[in-house]
C-alpha cells in the first residue's frame, strides 16, 4: 500500500458538449487550465460510443490485467477516477472507471476502465486539481506491466 498527504489545489466543474471525444475534451481542459495531476471525483455522462476494458473469450491467465475492448453504444454512465503527469511526454496520464448501463437493454450494466469514449447530449464532471506532491504513473514489470500511481519520487 502506498498513501501521501495530498495539497488540493483549484475546484472545477465541467461541463463536455455534444459530440466531443471525452478524452480529447479532458486532454483540452487541462492544457487550458494548467491541470497535471488530481482526482475526478465523480461525472455523469451520456456516450453514444463507448470502450471499456473486457472480454467475452476465456483468460489464459485469470489474474493478468485484460487489455481488450468491449465496444457499447448508447450508455449513461457513472464515473471517477485520477489524473496523473508524464513530465517525458507532456501529457496528463487519466486512470478512468465507470458503470454504464445499456439504455435499449434495461439499463443492464457494465462495470470497468475507460478505454475511449463519444459524448452523447452530456457529459458533467468534477476536477479537483492536487497541488503536490507530483502524481505520476509508472509501469510495474513484476506486475505485467500494469501502470500504477506513484507520488513522488519513483522511490517513494
Amino acid at each position: 500500500m502506498r498513501s501521501q498527504q495530498v495539497t488540493l489545489g483549484r475546484t472545477f466543474a465541467v461541463a463536455f458538449d455534444h459530440g466531443d471525444d471525452f478524452y480529447t475534451a479532458l486532454d483540452d481542459f487541462c492544457r487550458t487550465n494548467g491541470v497535471r495531476q488530481g482526482f475526478v471525483p465523480v461525472f455523469i455522462a451520456g456516450f453514444a460510443e463507448v470502450e471499456v476494458v473486457g472480454t467475452c473469450g476465456k483468460l489464459d491467465d485469470p489474474h493478468a490485467p485484460v487489455w481488450s475492448a468491449v465496444h457499447l453504444t448508447n450508455v449513461e454512465a457513472l464515473g471517477g477516477g485520477t489524473i496523473a503527469y508524464d513530465e517525458t511526454a507532456d501529457r496528463i496520464l487519466p486512470h478512468i472507471h465507470v458503470s454504464v448501463g445499456l439504455k435499449q437493454h434495461s439499463a443492464a450494466a457494465h462495470t470497468s476502465h475507460l478505454l475511449s469514449a463519444k459524448v452523447q447530449f452530456l457529459t458533467e464532471m468534477l476536477v479537483i486539481e492536487a497541488a503536490g506532491p507530483v502524481m505520476s504513473r509508472e509501469r510495474d514489470p513484476g506486475l505485467y506491466d500494469v501502470p500504477l500511481l506513484r507520488f513522488g519520487n519513483a522511490l517513494d
